[in-house]
């Protein structure tokens, strides 16, 4: 078994689900990585403690822009030289666009939306609505797969210095079509949902964008990050980068806190694989009670200041 694994990176940072799938590859054998960009080579070290024992390298400022079609050229590169048969990514926008061009330039089997794969390749799909999962495989090799968020955990695995492998080769002249002419990046206010550990989410159930203060309250108390339904992001009333659900994203955090959310399927799917899911709903009758370790029927405009103040007390 020859595994690479795609690494993606923001603001000089390796992300959480590319380190969570190299640590995964890692427990299945020996597991090399690829990473593409301007400065990444400072990347490298971290890339081997997390168990990466090659580190194929291709750094130059025309990487600099997050576009997938060079990631895709290098890739390819390293995959026909180093002779690798499977080639795992992180589900992301940029790793499914360069999955799925590499699926095309390598003539290769892409299986997608995995949450795990065992030793003799065998992918496991979540079907049904997330009601049951499925085994899935592929004809040939090279295999690709892309995996959903949270599917692994992403702790150092006591990997060493990695061989770091530079990467030099030509772009295709396609590949040089594409050209950014500008970008805006959304400000922060605390913790992304695909890394906390802890998430307050809000639904309808609010009563109006407003109220969103009460989970963006509760979410700092505990530290956490601030989630929202599909309903909510299509009214406007929060961003739509925090959606959860089946189209937004999925997370796995430690403790999932559900505000005036229903538990419609679409929602369910983005968060059932949470550690600990506590709901709070006037409605007895909410879906989402079926699938809660904790529920507390009652008003959230009552309920959640209180508990926000007494785990504010607590933390004190």
């Amino acid at each position: 078994m020859s595994t690479l694994v795609f690494l993606e990176h923001h603001g000089g940072e390796l992300q959480k689900g590319s380190l969570g799938v190299l640590a995964k590859a890692r427990s299945l054998g020996d597991a090399d990585a690829v990473l593409v960009g301007s400065g990444v080579s400072a990347l490298a070290a971290e890339a081997g403690s997390h168990g990466a024992k090659t580190v194929h390298v291709a750094d130059d400022a025309s990487f600099d822009p997050p576009l997938p079609q060079p990631r895709v050229d290098v890739i390819a590169h390293v995959v026909r030289e180093g002779g690798y048969d499977t080639v795992l990514f992180a589900n992301s926008v940029l790793a499914a666009d360069v999955a799925a061009g590499l699926a095309a330039r390598l003539e290769a089997g892409l299986n997608w939306d995995l949450v795990d794969i065992t030793t003799d390749f065998v992918g496991k799909r979540p079907a049904l609505g997330d009601s049951v999962t499925v085994d899935v495989g592929w004809k040939r090799t090279p295999r690709l797969a892309l995996f959903r968020a949270g599917s692994f955990d992403a702790g150092p695995s006591g990997g060493g210095e990695p061989q770091v492998a530079p990467v030099a080769i030509e772009l295709e002249e396609h590949s040089r079509a594409a050209t950014v002419v500008g970008q805006e990046l959304e400000v922060a206010t605390g913790p992304s949902v695909e890394d906390a550990d802890i998430i307050v989410a809000g639904g309808r159930g609010l009563g109006a964008p407003e109220n969103f203060t009460l989970a963006e309250e509760l979410a700092k108390a505990l530290g956490g990050a601030v989630g929202a339904t599909r309903a909510v992001v299509d009214a406007g009333w929060y961003p739509y980068s925090a959606q959860i659900g089946q189209t937004g994203k999925t997370v796995s955090p430690k403790l999932y806190v559900a505000l005036g959310i229903s538990g419609a399927i679409q929602h369910k799917v983005g968060m059932q694989s949470s550690n600990v899911i506590v709901a709070i709903n006037k409605d007895a009758n909410a879906p989402i009670f079926e699938f809660s370790d904790l529920g507390v029927v009652g008003d959230v405009h009552e309920i959640v200041p209180k508990l926000t103040e007494l785990v504010r007390q607590r933390r004190s």
